[in-house]
């Protein structure tokens, strides 16, 4: 099924149910603190329907902070298929938490669903991916007027000026790794192991033109590969620009692969590598093989979840371009997660997958004390796993003040849930 584009009804009346503030009954008191009360809260989104955002790193509030994007489904716990489709909305904050539909898609993952987000340095453009025919696209709509146009090519992260983007290859995401990359076209270079003409994409987000900045080829053949894979099928994922838009970082994955069988024989490694925006200047930054999730704290410095033979797997901040790491956090830091920093970069917002009572906790550190401050411990019901989990993956507002969670504790299923940080932060 095709993408539709625009759904009309809703979005020039702005016009939609509105939700009661809710205290979460999944929250607990603390992360070890007994007794220590926690921050104002409510449910922002409601049912039968699902609505949730997805990923961390991506722009869920417009400028001002009153709307919030988000989107919506009719079912759960199973992966999408190609003619799946999901409604695009955002929630008025300031008018009952009233929902406003915008769109739609059939390309998406439960984890990052069609890169949902509003264009960095617009308080009127929203961007995410669709299909149309045999390609995949990324609309960009106006919020205020209505008008969309189209993207011949969809996205990943966008520069922060919101000029530039670039993308890996969510057919073979899809292949490699289900929930990350997109159901409905096959990965033309699917019997390749590391294609020439599949890679890394940048892409104009004024004219739509795109061009192969960054082949699987050469990343491949780039420096050496930890465990020496005699033979492996290479993929790219996580892409994410710094803040001043001069680099961006991107996750080389690999697969150990028996090509006579056409499958994996093993899990994946992974090399953090950087480059400029124009795909040139690649830095190893961290060669390991264990990266998970990261954040740019500034044009060089690095935090990410990874081992390193200096302390095995913690939180680090790494300087692009160098060989320096050193470890961030104690505590609840200790554990990996989703994690941004605030603007100031004084607090680092992260959560954890669930601990032994299925609770994912969620809070604020602080980086000059190490001070830990819980937002809610939020219970993931046990069919909420594998590639349909649903983790929070905190967002914060623009001013710091509001985080905005993904969770089902509430038994509706995944509903988007706010969080008043404003008495922590100020």
């Amino acid at each position: 099924m095709a993408d539709q584009g625009l759904t009309r009804r809703g979005f020039i009346q702005y016009a939609a149910g509105s939700v009661a503030a809710l205290t979460l009954p999944g929250a607990i008191t603390s992360l070890g603190a007994p007794g220590r009360s926690l921050p104002p809260a409510r449910t922002i989104t409601r049912g039968p329907k699902c609505h949730w955002f997805g990923y961390y790193d991506k722009l869920q509030f417009d400028p001002t902070g009153r709307y919030a994007l988000g989107m919506e489904v009719d079912f759960e716990h199973r992966s999408p298929k190609a003619e799946d489709v999901i409604q695009i909305g955002m929630v008025d904050l300031q008018d009952g938490d009233r929902w406003i539909e915008l769109g739609e898609s059939c390309s998406w993952g439960w984890q990052q669903g069609c890169m949902l987000q509003w264009r960095p340095g617009s308080d009127r453009e929203i961007l995410w991916n669709a299909r149309r025919g045999e390609r995949f696209v990324c609309h960009v709509l106006d919020t205020r007027t209505g008008a969309q146009r189209t993207l011949p090519h969809p996205i990943y992260t966008v520069s922060p000026d919101g000029k530039t983007a670039v993308a890996a290859d969510f057919r073979r995401i899809n292949d490699m790794r289900p929930g990350y990359g997109y159901a409905g076209l096959p990965d033309p270079y699917g019997r390749e192991l590391a294609p020439h003409d599949s890679g890394i994409v940048r892409i104009d987000l004024d004219s739509g033109q795109a061009k192969l900045i960054i082949s699987l080829a050469e990343i491949a053949q780039f420096g050496e590969i930890p465990g020496n894979p005699k033979t492996a099928k290479h993929y790219f994922n996580h892409l994410l620009f710094n803040t001043d838009g001069s680099r961006f970082i991107l996750l080389h994955r690999w697969r150990p692969w028996d090509s006579s069988q056409y499958r994996s024989v093993g899990g994946f490694g992974t090399r953090m590598l950087t480059a400029t925006a124009e795909g040139e200047d690649i830095q190893i930054v961290d060669p390991y093989g264990k990266t998970s999730h990261f954040i740019w704290r500034d044009p060089r410095h690095i935090l990410a979840w990874a081992w390193h033979p200096s302390h095995a797997n913690a939180f680090y901040l790494y300087e692009d371009g160098t060989d320096k790491a050193e470890v961030v956090g104690k505590g609840i830091m200790t554990r990996n997660g989703h994690c941004t920093y605030l603007p100031g970069n004084r607090w680092i917002l992260n959560d954890t997958y669930p601990d032994k009572d299925r609770r994912q906790q969620v809070y604020l550190y602080h980086v000059a004390t190490g001070r830990t401050t819980p937002l809610g411990g939020f219970f993931l019901p046990p069919e909420y796993k594998g590639e349909w989990r649903c983790d929070t993956h905190p967002r914060f507002s623009p001013d710091g003040r509001s985080v905005v969670i993904d969770s089902p504790h509430t038994g509706a299923g995944r509903q988007m849930h706010l969080i008043d940080i404003s008495g922590i932060v100020a």
